[in-house]
């Protein structure tokens, strides 16, 4: 798929924080949408909505004649993880996935190209280990949740249709995600490291995973994994001091490992104290220039006035 003017683009999780700002570039692109949406959903004179119910069949003539699809939902994996929040986080990715891949499958006239979101959580707390798209998986929940969520788009690769399937980063946006939650704090001068700040935080530029996207979209030669980060990966005490500088505040109260654990349980050691540095091994090859290549950069991008 070469050209995004005028292709015809099935779009799954397209209210989330991703899906929408994704959703806007397609449409501003030219591009011909309609969104995978669950019964009853509002109208939007903006978007053909096609019902879904993620955890049954689809039957693959709703999903046939679309240039591509892009796969996006599932539900947040933030807050403390019980054994019923993390069931509930399986059930929305991965039936959804496999019941959408095999429909693309047996589809009439498949999609050019399936994009599915993954995780950087499919390697799991890996310390200081440099990582990239031939990394083998990690360990735990996250890791052995991602990895079952590349297998579901099994029956749309083996279909030959061309699967990415993206491990995305720390998304940073100023309204929305990680950042958002980190900014009251950071602006009351009360923001720290969080443990022993030495871990890994691997991120990317809410308008660099959009514009990843489009690179995918139209590069026929990237498919399997790609790593949607950025190439400037830092500890959480290079990001917590970048941060406080672009806020021009100090960075004085660290959050002890303790407390994150006490507040968010498996989570914590999961996500926000685990060690992932993963580069972009793939997009760069394939010739995506990034737009904002340090974490200052686009610090100083989304946090403007």
């Amino acid at each position: 798929m070469r050209e995004i003017r005028g292709a015809r683009i099935l779009v799954s999780g397209a209210s989330g924080m991703i899906g929408s700002a994704v959703l806007a570039a397609l449409k501003s692109g030219g591009a011909r949408i309609a969104r995978l949406s669950r019964p009853g959903a509002c109208p939007d004179p903006n978007f053909e909505l096609i019902p879904w119910n993620p955890a049954q069949p689809i039957d693959p003539d709703v999903v046939s004649r679309f240039d591509a699809v892009i796969h996006l939902a599932g539900e947040s994996v933030f807050g403390r993880w019980t054994e019923q929040k993390k069931a509930s986080i399986r059930n929305s990715r991965i039936p959804a996935t496999g019941n959408l891949a095999q429909a693309l499958a047996q589809a009439k006239v498949k999609p050019r190209v399936f994009l599915c979101a993954s995780a950087i959580g499919y390697y799991g707390n890996r310390s200081d280990e440099l990582l990239d798209e031939d990394s083998a998986p990690g360990a735990g929940f996250a890791a052995d949740l991602a990895r079952d969520w590349e297998e579901a788009t099994k029956p749309a690769a083996d279909a030959g249709v061309r699967t990415v399937r993206m491990r995305i980063g720390i998304v940073l946006a100023r309204h929305a995600g990680a950042l958002a939650q980190m900014l009251p704090p950071f602006r009351a001068g009360m923001g720290g490291r969080v443990g022993s700040g030495k871990q890994w935080m691997s991120w990317i530029d809410l308008g660099d995973l959009i514009g990843a996207v489009q690179h995918i979209l139209q590069t026929e030669s990237l498919s399997g994994p790609v790593n949607l980060v950025g190439p400037d990966p830092v500890t959480n005490v290079q990001f917590t001091k970048t941060l406080a500088s672009v806020l021009h505040r100090p960075a004085l109260f660290p959050v002890p490992a303790l407390v994150m654990r006490l507040a968010f349980g498996e989570m914590a050691d999961e996500l926000l104290l685990a060690s992932d540095r993963v580069q972009p091994k793939r997009l760069q090859e394939s010739g995506y220039v990034f737009q904002f290549p340090t974490l200052r950069s686009s610090l100083e991008h989304i946090l403007k006035t």
